[in-house]
């Protein structure tokens, strides 16, 4: 674990570490299943929020033990479960389309850090991305840029390209990054990889005729804060305590 915690202090990230067995994989796609055929694949895109209140199955998955282990690796024993939300990219190009996907609106994910939407102050933010499918190349795997999370927060601004998933439609402009140094990290359904608050990342669209669907799980450790900002009010609902012990209730109230 002391590698594990080294490399994502430097990187900001590890990928391809294995979590579900194959009897519990079979049971989250199966009850994922369900959820499609309950509520349709255009709502399962990208609505299924904080669904761990309302499901044991997806709240045993933000805890699972497997995840856990590393969480606490990065965080520390006691941890807060912030948020969670199923992200699923879907195949839309029919089999023979050219993929021509920037003009046709088709889902991606453009290049952003995920502290810029949370409002949290006095420790990081942690994401998982859980793989409930296989995510590579072909159906729009998570890109990053190693060490991003050294450099703070970058500024962000409106899209352009139609089709982003982020809800405020925001990136980060291309002429800051280094895309260059992107590394794609592909993922077995089963495993996850994790990532820092301030980790550039983004994905580009599913062109493949495989669905990609994920897990995100956002985790923090309980000595972290929400903080208000002008304009834009937050709540935080959904948190609960994912391990060890809270002594510090910054999220009692549910929002700052």
């Amino acid at each position: 674990m002391a590698k594990l915690q080294e490399t994502y202090k430097l990187q900001g990230f590890l990928s391809a570490l294995p979590v579900l067995t194959e009897t519990e994989l079979r049971e989250a796609r199966q009850a994922f299943s369900e959820l499609e055929n309950e509520f349709g694949e255009k709502y399962t895109q990208y609505s299924l929020h904080n669904v761990h209140l309302q499901y044991p199955w997806a709240m045993g998955l933000a805890k699972h033990p497997r995840i856990l282990q590393v969480v606490k690796t990065i965080l520390g024993p006691d941890v807060i479960l912030l948020d969670s939300r199923f992200i699923c990219k879907y195949p839309t190009l029919e089999a023979g389309q050219d993929g021509k996907d920037r003009e046709k609106g088709v889902p991606y994910v453009a290049w952003h850090q995920d502290i810029r939407y949370w409002g949290i102050a006095g420790g990081p933010v942690l994401s998982v991305w859980l793989a409930l499918d296989d995510s590579l190349k072909e159906n729009g795997a998570l890109q990053v840029i190693p060490g991003s999370h050294t450099c703070g927060m970058l500024p962000h601004q409106a899209a352009t390209r139609p089709g982003n998933m982020l809800s405020v439609n925001q990136e980060i402009p291309e002429e800051l990054l280094h895309t260059g140094d992107a590394l794609l990290c592909p993922l077995l359904a089963g495993q996850m990889s994790i990532h820092d608050g301030l980790l550039v990342h983004a994905s580009d669209a599913n062109t493949s005729q495989k669905r990609r669907c994920g897990f995100v799980i956002r985790y923090v450790p309980t000595c972290a804060y929400p903080i208000q900002e002008p304009g834009r009010h937050r709540e935080f609902h959904a948190t609960t305590l994912a391990c060890g012990t809270d002594r510090f209730n910054h999220f009692s109230s549910k929002s700052p």
